[in-house]
């Protein structure tokens, strides 16, 4: 890889802001990134090269500050979260459980063996998707901060029980991995939680905006790829050590100065490089030498859509219970964990994540749907 190599993948994903840029069709600004990505990656043109190792190291740099972003944008200190726990805890709930015989039920009919994989995938949401969908919304109903828990646990949960479940021989192993990087971010959240209180952070602050320093940065970064370093040594993907660290910021209240510097580098520059990235990964064509593995892209969709659609009978409207169902995350590490151990079958990775990819073409019809909901019970309000 080279500088004009990166240029390219920056190239591609501006298709991100040009498609998402209509208001009315509300397209997440990953689908434009993810399929300008496949254009040039392995089923495309070929122009990118998704397995260079130093591609491959700076788009892993990309996910975990993504899901920086996404876990401090939880809104952690917000009284009505704390009030809609109970109903996100139940609704994340309701999902998991049907999650399992959904999963099941797709292993039997494709025949992988993978039942317990695909019962996390279809259980897991992603923050990194619909935070950016509610912020830019402005959906604060109490519906939607109990889909914010509900997507919370979900991420957190399926995150940690992905590699028990893709790999059970290693589920200890995996187990005390993800510990030990949720351990390091809580001691992170006590340090800095301390730090607030005697006032350092305060001083850190004013100081680097005075000398232009960029000290709070330069502190998040230090702390977000040590936690990534830590995953990647304990085997775990750097999505928990990008997710936990970013809760830390919410849980003490992230400072306006950060947000700016952390939303300039991440969707500025290694956040489209991690999407286009993972578009150039896929292989779809492999599907098309592999039907059954076409069954399995169109059973996981669909199973996502149902059983988080399921959540209505809860009275919880369509669209959000839909918008919980994005995902990302987890197909990601899924198939990045599948593929580095050898566990995955021909194909079967490509299809868990165009399943994933309809799972985000459907938050752009979720979105619509749920702001429209929201303007007209604003307006009859």
């Amino acid at each position: 890889m080279n500088l004009s190599t990166l240029a390219l993948v920056l190239l591609a994903g501006l298709a991100g802001p040009l498609l998402a840029a209509s208001r009315r069709a509300r397209v997440p600004i990953v689908v434009g990134e993810i399929l300008l990505g496949v254009a040039v990656g392995h089923t495309g043109a070929g122009w990118v090269n998704a397995d260079d190792p130093i591609l491959s190291f700076v788009a892993s740099a990309g996910f975990a500050l993504v899901m920086l972003v996404a876990g401090s944008h939880v809104p952690l200190r917000d009284s009505a979260l704390r009030v809609a726990s109970g109903r996100g805890a139940l609704l994340a709930a309701v999902v998991g459980v049907l999650s399992v015989p959904a999963g099941l039920g797709v292993a039997a009919l494709v025949g992988t063996g993978h039942g317990l994989l695909y019962a996390v995938l279809l259980a897991s949401s992603s923050a990194a998707l619909v935070m950016p969908v509610i912020d830019e919304a402005k959906l604060g109903t109490p519906p939607v901060i109990a889909m914010i828990v509900q997507v919370a646990i979900a991420d957190t949960a399926c995150i940690v029980a992905l590699p028990l479940a893709e790999d059970p021989a290693r589920a200890g192993h995996a187990a005390l991995g993800a510990l030990a990087v949720i351990a390091a971010g809580a001691v992170w959240f006590l340090v800095l939680r301390r730090l607030h209180a005697e006032g350092l952070v305060e001083r850190a602050h004013e100081l680097s905006k005075t000398r232009h320093f960029g000290l709070e940065l330069r502190v998040a970064l230090i702390v977000l790829f040590g936690l990534a370093g830590l995953a990647q040594l304990v085997g775990v993907s750097v999505m928990l050590a990008g997710f936990v660290a970013g809760l830390a910021l919410a849980a003490v209240g992230e400072p306006r100065r950060l947000a700016k510097q952390l939303f300039a580098v991440t969707d500025g520059f290694l956040g489209p490089v991690f999407f286009v990235w993972l578009g150039a990964s896929l292989d779809l064509r492999a599907l098309g030498r592999h039907p059954e593995m076409l069954a399995l892209a169109a059973l996981l969709a669909v199973g996502t859509v149902v059983v988080h659609g399921a959540t209505r009978v809860l009275g919880q409207p369509l669209s959000l219970a839909v918008l919980a169902g994005a995902q990302l995350g987890v197909p990601v590490a899924a198939v990045t964990i599948g593929n580095r151990e050898h566990l995955l079958a021909p194909g079967e990775g490509g299809a868990m994540l165009a399943a994933a990819l309809v799972s985000v073409a459907v938050t752009g019809w979720a979105a619509r749907s749920a702001t429209r909901n929201s303007t007209q019970q604003r307006r009859s309000a």
